[in-house]
């Protein structure tokens, strides 16, 4: 082969060699630029998705009030239907026969309070409780 013809081939093929680099560079390169796109898109999503749930909080919350307020409402009116039903009849109120039912009668015993002790002074809760007695000429050891 001619010098000039080992040239020309040296030159093709670095060329394609670089070639080649450059478009496994832009590859790789190119790649971590999509993975960024996908990571922000991502993230817009999961803002858009808490936003959303935010919102719906604030409607739940609002809708939880009109609820209880309604049933304050209703529960006021009730109580008042029935004392006028009461006075009305000449019967005592239901709140007062409720509360009557409540209470205990006075000849049932009522239970007692449970303790965390025992009667007497030598309880289990004692500091001596389950040791002997110190027997009479026991010996000591010495202290020092």
């Amino acid at each position: 082969m001619d010098e000039t013809n080992i040239s020309w081939v040296l030159a093709a093929a670095c060329l394609l060699a670089g070639i080649g680099i450059g478009a496994l560079g832009y590859h790789l390169l190119n790649a971590s630029a999509g993975n960024a796109q996908r990571l922000r898109r991502r993230l817009a999503e999961r803002e858009r998705a808490l936003a959303d749930l935010k919102d719906g909080l604030g409607e739940s919350l609002e809708r939880i009030g009109q609820l209880a307020e309604t049933l304050r409402r209703e529960s006021q009116s009730l109580e008042e239907e029935a004392a006028t039903a009461s006075t009305t009849l000449g019967a005592p109120s239901l709140r007062r026969q409720a509360m009557d039912a409540a209470t205990p009668a006075e000849d049932e015993a009522e239970p007692s309070m449970p303790r965390d002790y025992a009667d007497g002074n030598r309880g289990t809760l004692s500091e001596d409780f389950g040791l002997k007695p110190p027997e009479e000429g026991a010996a000591q050891p010495p202290r020092y």
